[in-house]
């Protein structure tokens, strides 16, 4: 799955001075691509059509578990949102798993590597979750969070 937003934090503008370091200081300054992926826009509006709020919480995990999938009736807006449920799952597992944090595969693909060394392919899980609701989020969240 392609993520258009993930080709500037990848491959920095030809012309740009230094543009050799743009993607490393990215990948090292957490905040900033916590920030970055942490927007998940499509999931927001959709959450918050349904009264939730995503507050980044472990909570808001499990409210989302519990929303009715309307998307599944648009097969192009499933893989954007299953891309936003991973994003947003990795956010709260970064923000409430101490130690937890961003990092990227060699295909610039993000991932939350735990504590114990363990790399979570959020964007597998929100897609599995976008696409039939197994595994719930907050299920996914709770067995990293033991880890």
């Amino acid at each position: 799955m392609h993520f258009p937003f993930l080709d500037n934090w990848r491959k920095p503008h030809p012309d740009a001075e230094g543009a050799a370091t743009v993607t490393d200081e990215l990948s090292g300054d957490q905040t900033s691509a916590a920030q970055l992926l942490s927007e998940c826009e499509l999931l927001r509006e959709q959450a918050g059509a349904a009264g939730v709020e995503l507050d980044d919480t472990v909570e808001s995990l499990t409210a989302l578990d519990q929303l009715l999938p309307h998307w599944r009736e648009d097969p192009e807006v499933t893989p954007w949102l299953g891309a936003d449920a991973g994003l947003y799952l990795g956010t709260v597992m970064v923000r409430s798993v101490p130690g937890a944090r961003w990092v990227r595969w060699p295909d610039g693909q993000p991932v939350v590597r735990l504590p114990s060394g363990r790399e979570v392919d959020v964007l597998a899980e929100g897609a599995t979750w976008a696409e039939t609701g197994s595994p719930e989020l907050s299920q996914a969240y709770a067995e990293v969070s033991e880890d």
